[in-house]
């Protein structure tokens, strides 16, 4: 296993145990995590806190150089907000570890030059079948439903 996809694995589970939506996300810049996060809506009552989101917000301000030379690694496909954050930074690459439970907004990406890799990855796909069949509302909440 990918040790940053193990690290954004480790934050979905970490938004679990916190009692949130199990996506995680890392930013990885010169072989370093420069952001980690995971989905805080629930933990936060934030309308805005997507795994994604939070690792931007941890991150920090950084030189564009470095968003545009960075890879995103997020467990799960990128919604419409979260995808918008990825242009708007200059993000080039992201690795996705499933898009079976969700598919977000993975051509926008590709249309704009994103690479995008999506690993098929089951512990991802396993913790949101779970999470989905545990609480559909708060799935539902989540994606705008």
């Amino acid at each position: 296993m990918d040790p940053f996809m193990q690290a954004a694995i480790d934050e979905a589970q970490k938004g679990l145990d916190e009692g949130g939506i199990p996506i995680g996300s890392v930013i990885v810049h010169d072989g370093k995590i420069i952001g980690r996060g995971h989905n805080r809506r629930v933990q936060e009552g934030s309308a805005i806190k997507h795994g994604e989101m939070d690792a931007f917000e941890n991150a920090g301000r950084q030189p564009a150089r470095v968003y545009r030379e960075a890879t995103l690694y997020t467990t799960l496909s990128p919604c419409a907000m979260c995808s918008g954050a990825i242009l708007l930074y200059g993000i080039r690459k992201i690795i996705v570890g499933e898009h079976e439970t969700f598919m977000g907004e993975e051509e926008l990406l590709k249309s704009r030059g994103v690479e995008v890799d999506v690993l098929h990855d089951e512990t991802c796909v396993g913790l949101m079948k779970q999470f989905i069949a545990d609480k559909p509302e708060l799935w539902n909440e989540d994606i705008g439903e």
